[in-house]
């Protein structure tokens, strides 16, 4: 063992979108690392990736990879979290999971960094224990949400989001590049990810609909904001939807307060909270976009206006907001390395 404060690491799914990720966003926040291990499946074992100026072979995920290993990022999957991150936590590793498999489960922690540090505070780095990485549609929202609803109390939120092609992983960001070459050529799309054409078109989010016609991407937004916050009591609603945007996410969200908040206090509240960025310049109608937010940390704010279906109302107070984040960073991997840095602390 290296001890908590360079502690060895593991990245599991190293050769994805996100895994990737990791090592930049590891690299740029100059994490403190011993041993290097660089995890995926077997068609990817023996692949060289270089990182810090060091070459490094990929080795294939078994049960025994995680020998000497104090901390361990996920992103390979649900699947595969399932099946090895116990086995990560049993062998003394703790986890950082970027899937679904583990946010709702009871007594393991659902993290992100600005909102519900605390939570984390139990969790000895090198001692096991799985924490869990929330869905990036949720770490969008809750990022300027969360100081919003600590100034007015959120009774009620509605949410549309606009996801790049980057949520359903590398492949789904190539098959965009060659359809939209392949329908600017008159061809007919390749349709291998999505069922349908993705270039020029937009399509409700493809993950599997429920009996209440929600889909599973909507129903995560609610039941891990319910769980992050602690508090079941805010009512919320959401219509996800993929676009044809290569990288970084975007919602339209519309807050119902208890209290009395307006966009003046609301901005302020905004620029003093961590993890968000506001540009929201009405005199040049120039507001934020995927595009400002690729490849940046920050939550892009902007479109910050009273809800004016509330006016006349006698209490409360309603606002909405445009949000743009990248999913691959924030959404994904710096979420779990932010976490990795509250256990090493």
């Amino acid at each position: 063992m290296s001890g908590s404060s360079s502690p060895n690491v593991a990245i599991v799914g190293v050769t994805g979108a996100v895994g990737q990720e990791f090592l930049r966003v590891l690299e740029q926040r100059n994490f403190p690392i011993g041993n290097l291990r660089l995890l995926a499946s077997a068609r990817s074992a023996g692949k060289t990736i270089t990182f810090k100026g060091k070459t490094y072979t990929v080795e294939e995920l078994t049960e025994q990879s995680f020998k000497g290993v104090e901390l361990a990022l996920f992103s390979a999957g649900g699947s595969i979290s399932k099946q090895y991150a116990p086995i990560a936590s049993d062998a003394g590793a703790t986890v950082v999971d970027n899937s679904s498999a583990f946010r709702m489960t009871e007594g393991i922690p659902l993290i992100v960094p600005e909102v519900n540090p605390q939570d984390a505070a139990e969790i000895k780095l090198g001692k096991g224990g799985i924490i869990a990485n929330p869905n990036c549609s949720t770490i969008i929202m809750l990022v300027p949400g969360t100081p919003l609803h600590r100034r007015a109390t959120v009774g009620r939120m509605v949410v549309s989001t606009y996801q790049a092609a980057s949520g359903a992983g590398a492949a789904a960001m190539a098959e965009l590049e060659q359809q939209t070459r392949e329908v600017l050529a008159g061809k007919a799309p390749t349709c291998n990810i999505f069922s349908q054409q993705y270039a020029f078109n937009l399509f409700s989010h493809n993950s599997d609909v429920g009996p209440e016609g929600y889909n599973t991407e909507e129903m995560k937004m609610v039941k891990e904001t319910h769980k992050i916050w602690h508090d079941s009591s805010p009512r919320i609603t959401a219509t996800c939807v993929r676009v044809p945007v290569m990288r970084a996410h975007a919602e339209s969200i519309n807050l119902e307060f208890a209290d009395r908040l307006d966009e003046k206090e609301a901005i302020e509240v905004l620029r003093e909270a961590p993890g968000v960025s506001i540009i929201d310049d009405r005199k040049a109608n120039r507001f934020l976009t995927p595009l400002d937010a690729s490849k940046q940390d920050a939550m892009f704010v902007s479109r910050v206006r009273n809800d004016i279906s509330r006016n006349g109302a006698t209490t409360g107070s309603g606002l909405d907001i445009f949000v743009c984040g990248d999913q691959i960073r924030k959404g994904a991997a710096l979420n779990a390395v932010q976490i990795a840095e509250l256990l090493v602390k």
